[in-house]
């Protein structure tokens, strides 16, 4: 069975287009090494040697719709710090958020075939790999649309280094438009920046990541000499810590850690005469 993991394993490794990596693979039977050599005897890939090497530089970017109900973020990855300053990959990361903010794509793999000027984003990206010298890719890509009322906000943060799109509602259409309301989707980005929470509330942590705290909180506590009977209990105790600095609902804001940001979301919303409530959110870290 040829899986799109293998697939995506392919194009990593080759920088080949999707559809000929599914080709390779199929007349390959899956043999990942020998759909190596079937590309490259077809001459599609061209910058295999460059592909094997790491892309953690780069840039993320966003767009925003004008009327703020719609929002993309990428993330664009070359080799070096220098190629990402480059005026010449900085034109080309705006070019690609530009086509894909026009476009209708949902998903990554959707991304990649969205067309800039004569060539999809991935054949794009394969040019310019050849005109700069460095493997690249268009790594990471979100869209976010408004459901119902409510604001797309986004921010750029460290020149390019972080990224982050949040979706935050309401219940009534004339509450976007509200100074309050758009200090609060601000001041929600900023937070989401700096604090990295892993999920906006308990339930979307994980359960494997809180068993895993769990166990390393019952060898900690078992290495003090804490009764047997008494380390569940207190374990407890230390889960509600662990949500407390990764759930966005429930970390302290960051310009007033004596507000927790699900506090600061409700007086927002007394403040404008609504509910509000934030839906999502998205955070990259270059290379993460």
């Amino acid at each position: 069975m040829i899986t799109a993991s293998l697939v995506k394993e392919l194009r990593d490794k080759t920088n080949a287009g999707m559809m000929d990596c599914k080709k390779a693979l199929t007349e390959t039977n899956g043999d990942l090494e020998a759909a190596i050599d079937y590309l490259r005897k077809k001459g599609i890939a061209k910058a295999a040697g460059k592909a094997d090497r790491e892309a953690s530089e780069g840039i993320i970017a966003a767009r925003l719709s004008d009327d703020g109900k719609s929002g993309i973020l990428i993330e664009v990855n070359c080799e070096t710090d220098f190629v990402s300053r480059n005026d010449n990959f900085v034109a080309f990361v705006d070019q690609i958020a530009d086509a894909l903010a026009a476009s209708e794509a949902k998903t990554l793999e959707e991304a990649l075939q969205v067309k800039t000027g004569d060539l999809t984003v991935e054949d794009y990206v394969k040019t310019k790999v050849i005109e700069l010298g460095e493997n690249m890719q268009l790594r990471k890509f979100e869209r976010f649309e408004v459901a119902g009322n409510g604001a797309i906000a986004q921010y750029i943060h460290m020149g390019g280094k972080v990224g982050v799109l949040v979706e935050v509602g309401a219940e009534q259409g004339e509450t976007a438009a509200k100074d309050e309301f758009q200090n609060l989707i601000k001041d929600v980005t900023l937070h989401i920046a700096a604090a990295n929470p892993q999920g906006l509330a308990r339930e979307d942590i994980a359960e494997d990541v809180v068993e895993k705290e769990k166990e390393i909180f019952r060898v900690q506590l078992a290495n003090e000499g804490k009764p047997a009977e008494m380390i569940e209990k207190i374990i407890l105790g230390k889960l509600g810590r662990f949500y407390a600095e990764n759930c966005l609902l429930e970390q302290a804001f960051v310009k007033d850690p004596d507000q927790k940001v699900g506090k600061l979301v409700e007086t927002a919303g007394k403040q404008v005469g609504d509910t509000l409530a934030i839906r999502r959110f998205v955070r990259f870290g270059l290379g993460e």
